[in-house]
């Protein structure tokens, strides 16, 4: 998807610049031509040579050659490029470009540049979280920017938290999705609903049942369906991933009876639900409104069934709607997951087994099978940005088969 691609990357100082080599390697590994740009703060973090050195390009530093007095041409790199990436993106940075403000030639290039910008912001956790940042953060993303949104993870001031730059993988995979979906807009004017994470069943004030699930899964099923076209509703349960995609509308919810409420509410006015949200199967019969406190012996607490959202999204699904479930299994995985395709009247199934090494919660990665009633297609272990695509490619191809 990259190859004879022409990228420019825009680098701020950060101490996360160091990464900016890698990524350049990355790009120029996948085919790409890459020129880079550095802000005077960058050089303190990351010379110039080695970016020269990996793109096989003079790094632009500034408005004009000091040794030369040539000019670098902004408005010709904004021309020239396919793909601009601003990695990593400091709050300075952020706030210049939120308002239009130009005192160096990277932000110039980014004020004159035609193509598709990319940011991958890299900050502490308190300036990520602050208002401001925030603020500034959904301005850009009006003005038609893609964030790459940040990790979770050891800051360089020692706290532990979101606000590390995404990793130079993770960067190439979103720009050769972009690239990839730009081809595809079979879902263009679809409504879809995705369900994605955990619930948290309270047990009293401060405690709850859940799962391990991160919700990693289900917010790259919202890209990939909004990269084709369609306009998300992501119901989100508690969870530290989330997505800045323009065309994903996030609501976040808590319990199963919460996904229950919001998601049967929404699949009215949907073509598609993608229910991959880990839900509880059992709740306490009751939650105290305090913490509960030992008492020196044991502590029993009755369990209830939740709402099964899946059952009746299919019990009440119309002949033109599409309905796709998960089923994470131990054992009979193909048995069971075809088991629960047929009951709860689903038009496809994704498969995870726990017996695959890199499936399943918490990882990056997933191993999947697509069942459907014709067919069953097993797919290798992927990334889930690869697995997320796969899923929305199959769910393209019975709408067209219908």
């Amino acid at each position: 998807m990259l190859q004879g691609k022409k990228i420019i990357i825009g680098i701020c100082g950060s101490i996360a610049a160091y990464k900016a080599a890698i990524l350049t390697r990355a790009f120029i590994k996948e085919g790409a031509e890459v020129k880079v740009i550095m802000t005077s703060a960058a050089t303190s973090f990351i010379p110039p040579l080695t970016l020269s050195t990996l793109s096989k390009n003079d790094v632009v530093l500034d408005f004009t050659e000091n040794e030369t007095e040539t000019w670098n041409n902004h408005v010709e790199l904004g021309l020239w490029a396919d793909a601009f990436v601003i990695a990593p993106l400091t709050a300075n940075s952020l706030g210049k470009m939120a308002n239009g403000l130009c005192d160096n030639m990277l932000l110039a290039c980014y004020l004159s540049a035609k193509c598709p910008v990319f940011v991958a912001p890299a900050m502490d956790l308190d300036m990520w979280k602050h208002p401001s940042t925030q603020n500034n953060i959904q301005k850009i993303i009006s003005y038609g920017n893609q964030v790459i949104p940040v990790e979770h993870g050891e800051l360089a001031s020692g706290l532990i938290g979101k606000g590390r730059m995404a990793e130079p993988e993770t960067i190439v995979e979103f720009l050769k999705k972009n690239f990839q979906q730009k081809k595809n807009d079979g879902l263009k004017g679809k409504k879809v609903l995705i369900t994605a994470g955990p619930t948290h069943e309270p047990i009293d004030a401060v405690r709850y049942i859940g799962n391990r699930s991160s919700g990693k899964m289900g917010i790259a099923l919202a890209e990939a369906a909004a990269n084709s076209g369609a306009e998300v509703f992501l119901v989100l349960g508690p969870s530290n991933e989330f997505t800045n995609h323009p065309n994903v509308s996030t609501i976040k919810i808590e319990t199963a009876n919460d996904l229950f409420e919001q998601s049967s509410q929404l699949f009215k006015n949907c073509d598609i639900a993608i229910c991959a949200a880990a839900v509880a199967d059992y709740k306490p019969k009751s939650a105290a409104d305090n913490k509960i406190k030992k008492s020196g012996g044991d502590l029993k607490i009755d369990l209830v069934e939740t709402k099964d959202t899946l059952k009746y999204l299919g019990s009440v699904k119309a002949k033109n709607q599409l309905l796709v479930g998960f089923a994470l299994e131990t054992d009979n995985e193909i048995a069971n997951a075809t088991k629960k395709l047929n009951n709860k009247n689903l038009d496809l199934i994704v498969l995870n087994s726990l017996n695959d090494k890199g499936a399943g919660f918490g990882h990056n990665t997933n191993k999947v099978t697509l069942i459907t009633k014709s067919n069953t297609q097993v797919c290798e272990l992927k990334s889930k940005v690869d697995v997320a695509h796969d899923i929305i490619e199959k769910i393209i191809v019975i709408l067209k088969e219908e």
